[in-house]
């Protein structure tokens, strides 16, 4: 009999010890996607906070910070934030990361003019800056390896950006942000680390993502076609997956307002101690 109600109390157990483990520390490193500028220049949430959101609603999520990023992060911007001593504390407990880099290095490059649908720019240039991501995110990955030793790392893909453009004009723009995603999941993959593929099912309706036709920035359902797709690789299947009505109603920010927050944050000791319990920064 003693060995029956020993043997049922370890089961009931086994459910909350299981979720204790699971609960992640979620750090999101890199550009403007990552720290959900709006499609009007604005910050609110983004695919990060989506994820976040969903990783905290399944219990599973000790710790989110987007505080590591910023619109406009080139690679190389984003391998300075992870040396920065705001970042050790940060890395250092991390259990789950997701990067974006490297539109910035590539998109500055393609003169769009969307009044008359028109893009061009330079194939030797595009090579180029092509050639210094794929270095560049090389060095990065080996240094969140480093630096966040039990995180599994997520490098997240692209989309095609563009909505009012010929189609005569696409290809070359789109040869090569597709080369782009192609060296970031071939450096992922040497890593270690999870590509997640955002170019398919952004495209099935991307002119509904991309409301304002000369920003690059996608609204909110943008964002969450991005967060399923990391959920869908952290799950390994559609459970996680997150629906319109689970988003929270837009909170945009200015630029100006996410400067002095960064601030105050800065001169704020960053502690980790407090991972019994859920905590959440949403900008």
């Amino acid at each position: 009999m003693r060995k029956w109600l020993f043997a049922l109390l370890i089961l009931l157990l086994l459910p909350t010890q299981a979720l204790a483990n699971e609960r992640e520390v979620y750090i999101a490193l890199g550009d403007s996607l990552a720290a959900g500028q709006t499609s009007y220049s604005q910050i609110d949430a983004g695919y990060t906070d989506f994820i976040a959101l969903q990783l905290e609603r399944q219990g599973r999520l000790a710790h989110f910070s987007k505080e590591l990023t910023f619109p406009g992060y080139r690679v190389s911007n984003v391998i300075e934030t992870v040396k920065s001593e705001q970042a050790q504390a940060l890395l250092k407990e991390a259990t789950v990361i997701t990067i974006s880099a490297g539109a910035n290095d590539l998109l500055p490059l393609i003169a769009h003019n969307p009044q008359k649908g028109t893009m061009n720019f330079s194939q030797l240039n595009a090579n180029f800056a092509l050639n210094h991501v794929r270095e560049k995110i090389d060095e990065l990955l080996q240094l969140v390896r480093e630096k966040a030793p039990n995180a599994t790392i997520y490098v997240m893909g692209y989309y095609f950006p563009y909505v009012s453009v010929h189609n005569e004009q696409m290809a070359g723009a789109t040869a090569a942000l597709q080369l782009m995603n192609e060296i970031l999941k071939q450096q992922a993959t040497k890593a270690g680390a999870t590509f997640v593929d955002v170019y398919d099912d952004f495209e099935q309706e991307r002119a509904n993502y991309l409301p304002n036709v000369s920003d690059v920035h996608p609204n909110q359902l943008g964002y969450l076609v991005m967060a399923n797709a990391m959920l869908r690789n952290y799950s390994g299947n559609d459970s996680l997956q997150l629906s319109e009505v689970d988003l929270p109603p837009p909170n945009p920010k200015s630029f100006e307002e996410l400067l002095e927050l960064q601030e105050q944050r800065q001169t704020t000791p960053v502690a980790l101690h407090l991972l019994t319990a859920p905590r959440a920064i949403y900008v």
